[in-house]
Formats: C-alpha cells, sequence, structure tokens
C-alpha cells in the first residue's frame, strides 16, 4: 500500500515508524513532514490543510490510505472532502467526519454528547459575550481552583486553571476578548476534578473498537508540574494505576456509551478517539476528547504497540476489528520533550541542532552518524518534530524540537536513559523537564 500521513510532528514520525515496519506497506509519504520523516519516505511541501494539494498528490502518488495526524484537518472536513469527492471516495482515510470531529473540535458540543449520553464528566458552564454575568455567577458557586477552557482548537494550549475569583473573571473577560482567537469565542467554566490525568487510546469502526496502550502526558512547561500548559513535555506508558480494576471502569462507563453514542447519532467514524481523563478516587472522569493520537503520548503508545498498525487501520474497512487483540509490550516507555527557549511563549526558529561529542561515557559514533535520521540504538528512540533542513544544517522550527523515548523495567529507569540523550542534544535556548513521571511513583492518587 501507499499511505500518505498528514502532518509535521513527533506523533507523525511515531506513526510513520510504525507504519514503515508493516509488510503492507510499499511506500510511505508525509506532508509536509520533517527532517525525522524523511528518512522514511518522501516529504511532500503540503500544507495539512491544503486540501486540493492533498488531492492532486494522492492521485499522482497513487495514494491507499491517508493517515491524519493533527486534529485541524479533521475539524475542518478532510474526511467529508475525500467522501464526497468522485476521485477520491476510495481511498482509506483515518478519522471521523467534521461532525464527528467536533468531539475535539467545540468543548461545548462534547459535553452535550457527555450528558446525552450519560458519561461521567465536570459539571459546567458555557459562556458568551452574551451571558457573561451567568457566567462568574456560576463561578462564584464553584470551590477553587476555577478552570476556563477555550471552546474550540486552541493547540492544546487553551486552558486556564487559576486559584483566585477575581483572577479568573478577568481572565474570562480576556479569553472573550480573543485571548485564544476565534477558539474562545465560547468559554467553558469547568469544576476542577482533584486527581490525576491519564490518557487511554481506542481504535473504532464507529461500531466497534480496539483499546491501545495507555499513556500519561505532562503538559505544563515547568518541573513539578508547574507554569503554563503546552502541547506536551513528555509522557509515560503503562500507567501504574490503570490495572485491570481501573480499566474496566473506564471501558463501561466511558468507552462503551461513547461508541454507543456514534453509533446512535450516525456519526462517520473511523479513526482514533482520545480519551483524557482523570483519576478521581479511583475513578475516571472525562476531561477532553480528542478526535486523533496525543502528542507526545504517541512517542510512547507506538513503540509498546506490538500489532502490524496497518493490519489494525485495514480492519476499519473489512468490518474485522471486532476480531482483532492488542498486543502490547510490557516494559515501561518514557518519552522526554526538548523545546525551544520560550516555548510555550516566543520562540527563535532556524537555530542550528547539533550534538556535544567526546563525552566520557557515552558510544556516540553510531548516533553521530545517524543523527538526520530515525535510529533505535540502546532502546532508546528519537522522534522529530519541531526540525528542518536549512542550507545542509538540522535547526529548530518549533516550539516542540524532539521527543526521546526509552524502554526500561520502570520509569525510574526509562526516564534516565532519555535524560541521558536529552543532554547531549545541543541548540540554543535548548529546555526539557527531568520530571516526567514524578507523580506516578506512589499509589496515593487513589487513596
Amino acid at each position: 500500500m501507499n499511505i500518505l500521513i498528514l502532518g509535521s510532528g513527533g506523533r507523525e514520525h511515531a506513526l510513520g515508524w510504525k507504519i514503515k515496519q508493516s509488510p503492507l506497506t510499499k511506500s510511505l509519504f508525509f506532508a509536509p513532514g520533517n527532517v525525522g520523516t524523511a528518512s522514511l519516505g518522501a516529504n511532500l511541501n503540503i500544507h495539512y490543510n491544503d486540501f486540493d494539494l492533498i488531492k492532486k498528490s494522492v492521485i499522482q502518488e497513487k495514494i491507499d490510505m491517508v493517515i491524519v495526524g493533527p486534529e485541524e484537518p479533521l475539524v475542518l472536513g478532510i474526511v467529508d472532502f475525500f467522501k464526497n469527492d468522485a476521485e477520491l471516495c476510495n481511498v482509506k482515510i483515518i478519522g471521523p467526519s467534521k461532525n464527528g470531529a467536533q468531539l475535539e473540535g467545540s468543548k461545548d458540543f462534547a459535553k452535550m454528547f457527555m450528558q446525552r449520553h450519560n458519561i461521567p464528566t465536570a459539571r459546567y458552564f458555557s459562556v458568551s459575550a452574551e451571558n457573561i454575568v451567568e457566567g462568574k455567577k456560576f463561578m462564584s458557586q464553584l470551590q477553587p481552583p476555577f478552570v476556563l477552557k477555550a471552546d474550540g482548537l486552541a493547540a492544546g494550549k487553551g486552558v486556564l486553571i487559576i486559584e483566585d475569583y477575581h483572577e479568573a473573571c478577568k481572565e474570562l473577560e480576556n479569553m472573550l476578548k480573543g485571548k485564544f482567537g476565534k477558539a474562545g469565542n465560547i468559554v467553558l467554566i469547568e469544576e476542577f476534578l482533584q486527581g490525576i490525568e491519564l490518557s487511554v487510546f481506542v481504535l473504532t469502526d464507529g461500531e466497534n473498537y480496539v483499546i491501545l496502550p495507555e499513556a500519561k502526558d505532562y503538559k505544563r512547561i515547568g518541573e513539578g508540574d508547574t507554569g503554563p500548559n503546552t502541547g506536551g513535555m513528555g509522557s509515560v506508558s503503562p500507567v501504574p494505576f490503570a490495572d485491570e480494576n481501573f480499566m474496566k471502569k473506564v471501558e463501561e462507563r466511558i468507552i462503551k456509551p461513547t461508541i454507543n453514542g456514534i453509533n446512535k447519532e450516525k456519526i462517520n467514524y473511523k479513526g482514533f478517539i482520545f480519551f483524557g481523563l482523570m483519576n478521581v478516587k479511583g475513578n475516571p472522569y472525562v476531561i477532553e476528547y480528542n478526535a486523533r493520537m496525543g502528542d507526545p503520548e504517541t512517542q510512547v503508545v507506538m513503540p509498546r504497540l506490538n500489532n502490524d498498525l496497518v493490519k489494525l487501520l485495514l480492519a476499519l474497512f473489512d468490518n474485522s476489528l471486532k476480531a482483532s487483540v492488542i498486543e502490547q509490550d510490557d516494559r515501561t516507555a518514557v518519552a522526554v520533550v526538548l523545546v525551544s527557549g520560550g516555548y510555550p511563549g516566543d520562540y527563535k526558529k532556524n537555530v542550528e541542532i547539533y550534538l556535544l561529542e567526546n563525552m566520557e561515557g557515552y558510544m556516540l559514533s553510531d548516533f553521530l552518524k545517524n543523527f538526520l535520521r530515525f535510529q533505535l540504538i540502546e532502546n532508546r528512540l528519537l522522534f522529530h518534530s519541531g526540525t528542518k533542513l536549512l542550507d545542509g544544517k538540522i535547526v529548530t522550527n518549533g516550539g516542540r524540537v524532539f521527543a526521546i523515548t526509552s524502554f526500561g523495567h520502570d520509569i525510574f529507569y526509562a526516564r534516565e536513559k532519555s535524560l541521558e540523550f536529552a543532554r547531549i542534544i545541543k541548540f540554543e535556548g535548548k529546555y526539557f523537564r527531568s520530571d516526567i513521571g514524578f507523580d506516578l511513583f506512589s499509589n496515593d492518587d487513589t487513596d
């Protein structure tokens, strides 16, 4: 099969790495891709929201399957675009329809969906410029901290958690005035759920599903989960508290009613669902839905998935998904994300990336030779995200630059292996968190 992956981040590099392993894959393409994806297939100079150019390339390269990495083209309706085009309608595209993508594209839509299907989630109130007074009154009835969420897409940064009521009211006004652009035309005020987060992923054909390895990501920029939200600073899989008992609750209370709701409401959905959950005293609640895989969770989920991913994706179209059984690596995977200085605020691009050489105790020869390429060395994986080639040099091209994933027998060991490589890679302003997984060393979250 000729397969096209839309996107340019670490998620797309990880998906491409997994898909490349399948004997069913003939040729692999990325639009637009990054330095790492170029070692797996051909990068096409096409933005993932340019549907007309994507169509042209799909026809020209005789693409059989398209995997949509980011949320934006899904929310803009790329699946409907394919289904309604006579030249594209037979191409297998992984993702929900525009209506289904509203589970991520509109938090208000998602909350109403959860209410209709009795899916546990936090209490909320939707606020616009017309009912801000009522919104502030609702917020005054909640216990701090106060959670404010932009209704639309905000690249993972549209959530504020604020302790002071008056500050929260001011930020509510700022969001409605455009702090997050059009994404904040409606703002959700949510009850704060005290607990620990995790991400659960399923692959569904809209009626059947399989559950992929779970993960936990770390959104805050600072050590100890401090500072503003980012797109993700690291991830861990498996999650120690997500044992058989907890996952049974997740499946019965959240996954099954969600899939049943999608089926009942006749939503066209062939792809991934990302359940952002909160473990509240041993009970799962939905924080949010995503209509695709997460980043940087994909960088730990795909390495732990032992199945042929292409075979699983094909099962979405031939009614064989219900017979599929997920197989996973029992080892722990930890991803540490390297970001540009200033992220998630302003940051420089086109900063040269290189390696610190001649470090005592490091066997770097293979790594140095193959830095342009994706490598697996001593159970370590390097996933490119915000990188590009400029005048023959690798330079930064985004806020998140790399994710380094390592395997180990526990979180501590796997994290230390990732941190070793994180220290070797050098670029001006480089920053990473050294405490990924810090909150998973005890079982206090379920007490």
